[in-house]
């Protein structure tokens, strides 16, 4: 059963930036295209980009590109999200899994964009 572990979250201002992480355990992880996803209050969970697992190429929604960067450090098991000129409508919680999904989900982290 695979665990996966989100933090770096908080309460940020128009423009500000967050770097979150996150920590899978209980699987193979390096095999797997790696994903972050994110849902607002009263939407769907949505993805936000996703790192494949072997070039480490990276693809974004249109709505975060050019702002997001994904990465993945494969000997720790870990993948981050670094979030810069962050705008209210990010406000969201912050999920990752891989691409597609695992059934189980982390709890996830909260972003907040104040303007």
């Amino acid at each position: 059963q695979v665990q996966l572990v989100e933090s770096g979250g908080g309460l940020v201002q128009l423009g500000g930036s967050l770097r979150l992480s996150c920590a899978a355990s209980g699987s193979v992880f390096s095999i797997y295209a790696m994903g972050w996803y994110r849902q607002a209050p009263g939407k769907q969970r949505a993805l936000v980009g996703y790192i494949t697992f072997s070039s480490g190429y990276t693809i974004y929604a249109d709505s975060v590109k050019g702002r997001f960067t994904i990465s993945r450090d494969d000997a720790k098991n870990t993948v981050y999200l670094q979030m810069n000129s962050l705008k209210p409508e990010d406000t969201a919680v912050y999920y990752c899994n891989k691409v597609p999904p695992w059934s189980s989900w982390g709890q996830g982290t909260q972003v907040t964009v104040s303007s």
